[in-house]
């Protein structure tokens, strides 16, 4: 398969993440039950880690031991409300079961939701104590009713991601009344705390009311019993992607394939024609299963492929073949299907845990998009030791009209790239190094163990957690700068990569001076993201969520080494933590200057020179350079800012002739800030 992968990541297998306590409860669950007592949680954890699970354990904590009256769960699609139907939870050690009256989930009943907001008005008069239903039936529930109709009662939203602090976000104003009112608790779920349009979920205010509660995907994974090694990667083709995907589709893996939207520059405007040239593809055509309405193809090699066509308009068909997928018969039978064919469907909240290769073709809506896509392939399963996620992209023309449009998508891919390296990464604590600072009990330092005289790389003993000594590193002093730095780094790191500009001038800006983008960029991000810090904390967070960006970098060139960059195996789990140990080892001492001199896109364009034919890269180079984005006035007070801190420390003013270039590029800014201020002045 001729894929070029940018993550490949490969984990211990400890079955840590799968087993349960007394209480039937696997460890994110029992993380969460610990924190049942808060009114607001928030639960950041991968898909498939049982976060629906561990949302029926804290309901019926509430509604038995916390005078909560009545649950009502909301999902943003009435497939997902499967996942709140009933559970034996007594059978597997807890103390009540989790019961949900067929009248009461809405998401399964017919009908309007004008019809279903009458429903939620007759749950919220009755003594039953659990209602599901979806994002929008709720939305017209408090828009009828009122928000007070709710009080004493849990609200659990579902794939929190979809709501955010828009003015267009109904969902969203309307938790924001009910955390005013403050007379609700509220659990919030999502496996990606971000959105595509890098607009807030919530207002910095209201995210410090919630306990958060994070699992990593590095926990999860490291944890399970089968699956060993993920890869992500993306294969660039020109003219049509149906001349291309046998390239990247292996018949012999379970996998689902995204067709592009029919709006996309990748789609060839027919999407029946298109299912119709990959299973031509694939091999002869046999008919269709009378059952699941599957379509059977035999391939060269003598199998018969079942594929589920999920892209047919017609809608018994569709039905069908959906229905086919959700029966739960077969949920543990791997040769039921072998693969999927889709557009809009089999991504938030599907669940088939074979699955092993998530194919899509063209850029998606969203990071957010793409996340949920691979988290299909992160299901553990018997037999299933690696799984894979390929990004079938249009390899930009620069002699083509839509060249920034296509650069822009190509841009976009490598970014949701970049966002899942951070996902995919254990977990990074960084600490200032002190002269009076000391080894941590519980953590490994490698071979000689700990060093006073350096900057030291401790790992935690099951290998999910890295403490990090940099020099010079500032340190948060507010409780909440505090929880930001050690939970949300990443809603940090999701912007700066949203920000396409940063994105291409890292790659491909030959005169880039990369402090502009760690410092300045970032910078911008968290004033904007986090007003109420005060100076030195934002200055403290912006430089943790750098070091994790950079270093996260550094660590995924050390995975890609270890295993070659194919194979994933070798020097299994550790490579990640190699990779940073090993760079920190080698430079005279890791402080945080030397962190933000590193261009956290300099390994994406390492990755883009061998994914694309250098002729190739060197037009969409000479399309991005020519349309260069000059210095903006926001800019240039910050560099003017960073230029007094620089003046305090060194007691001179940066040169416009220093052999620095960041020295050189804060003098520039110091200059045009002059003149903005005499041009003012004049006018």
């Amino acid at each position: 398969m001729s894929v070029i992968p940018s993550v490949s990541v490969t984990y211990a297998r400890s079955g840590k993440s799968i087993r349960t306590n007394e209480l039937g409860m696997r460890p994110m669950q029992e993380r969460v039950y610990d924190k049942r007592g808060e009114p607001y949680l928030l639960i950041k954890s991968p898909p498939a880690s049982g976060k629906s699970r561990a949302l029926m354990f804290v309901a019926l904590d509430k509604l038995a031991n916390q005078g909560i009256r009545q649950a009502v769960v909301v999902v943003p699609e009435k497939s997902i409300g499967a996942s709140f139907d009933d559970e034996p939870l007594s059978r597997y050690g807890f103390w009540a079961d989790w019961t949900v009256a067929p009248k009461w989930n809405l998401c399964h009943s017919p009908g309007t939701d004008g019809g279903k907001v009458k429903s939620v008005g007759a749950f919220l008069g009755s003594g039953d104590p659990v209602l599901v239903c979806t994002h929008a039936t709720f939305r017209f529930a408090v828009e009828k009713f009122g928000v007070e109709a709710f009080d004493n009662r849990l609200i659990a939203v579902d794939e929190f991601h979809h709501v955010s602090v828009s003015e267009d976000s109904i969902l969203g104003s309307q938790l924001n009344e009910l955390i005013a009112r403050n007379r609700v608790h509220v659990v919030a779920m999502t496996g990606s705390y971000f959105r595509g349009d890098a607009v807030p979920i919530l207002t910095p205010e209201n995210e410090a009311r919630f306990d958060t509660i994070t699992y990593t995907y590095y926990e999860q994974l490291n944890g399970y019993a089968h699956l060993k090694t993920l890869d992500i990667g993306y294969f660039f083709y020109s003219g049509s992607y149906a001349d291309h995907i046998l390239k990247v589709l292996d018949p012999a893996e379970k996998t689902i394939v995204h067709i592009p939207n029919v709006n996309s520059r990748e789609s060839t405007k027919d999407k029946h024609r298109e299912v119709e040239h990959i299973i031509e593809s694939l091999g002869e055509w046999q008919g269709t299963d009378p059952v699941t309405g599957f379509q059977l193809v035999k391939i060269p090699q003598g199998r018969v492929l079942r594929i589920a066509d999920l892209v047919d308009d017609e809608p018994l068909r569709r039905d069908r073949v959906s229905a086919a997928l959700k029966d739960p018969a077969h949920k543990d039978n791997r040769a039921h299907v072998d693969i999927i064919i889709a557009l809009g469907m089999a991504k938030e909240g599907f669940d088939w845990i074979w699955c092993e290769h998530a194919l899509t073709v063209g850029y998606r809506a969203s990071l957010t998009e793409i996340v949920q896509i691979i988290g299909r392939t992160t299901r553990d399963a018997e037999g299933k030791t690696r799984a894979r996620f390929t990004n079938l992209i249009a390899e930009p023309d620069a002699g083509e009209e839509a060249v920034t449009e296509a650069v822009n998508d190509m841009l976009k891919a490598i970014a949701a790239s970049l966002l899942m390296e951070q996902v995919l990464a254990p977990r990074f604590n960084f600490t200032p190094k002190t002269p009076d600072g000391g080894p941590v009990e519980g953590f490994d330092y490698g071979e000689g163990g700990y060093n006073p005289d350096r900057e030291n790389v401790g790992v935690s003993e099951d290998g999910e957690r890295l403490r990090i000594e940099i020099k010079g590193l500032a340190e948060p002093k507010s409780k909440e700068a505090r929880r930001i730095c050690q939970e949300d780094l990443n809603e940090i790191i999701t912007p700066f990569l949203q920000d396409t500009t940063a994105v291409e001038r890292g790659i491909f800006d030959e005169e880039l001076v990369p402090e502009e983008l760690t410092q300045i960029c970032m910078g911008r991000i968290v004033r904007d993201k986090y007003p109420g810090l005060s100076d030195e904390d934002q200055e403290a967070v912006r430089q943790h969520a750098v070091a994790t960006l950079n270093l996260g970098q550094i660590a995924k060139q050390g995975a890609l080494e270890a295993s070659d960059g194919t194979s994933g195996e070798g020097k299994g789990n550790t490579a990640l933590i190699d990779g940073v140990r090993k760079f920190a080892m080698d430079v005279r001492e890791l402080d945080i200057d030397l962190i933000d001199r590193i261009n956290p896109f300099s390994g994406a364009y390492a990755i883009l020179a061998k994914a694309m034919n250098e002729d190739s890269l060197k037009q969409i180079a000479a399309v991005i350079s020519a349309r260069k984005v000059k210095l903006t006035l926001e800019e240039a007070r910050e560099l003017a800012r960073r230029a007094v801190a620089f003046k305090e420390e060194r007691g001179r003013l940066p040169s416009s002739t220093s052999d620095d270039p960041w020295e050189r590029t804060m003098a520039d800014g110091v200059a045009y800030l002059t003149r903005m201020r005499r041009q003012a002045k004049n006018d």
